[in-house]
């Protein structure tokens, strides 16, 4: 997938590809029905799940 935005990327991954490319990043995690890890807070993004169902209870709304 080409992908020219690179934008500072919270993702704590090592040696992760799509590091710094979102749209990339979206695209491969939304094939596994999850979320990237740069959409949770630093605290839920240390979980690595990344599950919808863990992004909503991050943010507090489950």
């Amino acid at each position: 997938m080409a992908c020219d935005n690179k934008k500072p990327c919270a993702c704590t991954y090592p040696g992760c590809p799509r590091h710094g490319k979102c749209c990339a990043c979206i695209a491969h995690h939304q094939k596994d029905g999850g979320v990237p890890g740069c959409f949770f807070s630093k605290e839920g993004e240390a979980l690595w799940d990344r599950s919808f169902q863990a992004l909503l209870k991050d943010r507090g709304l489950a």
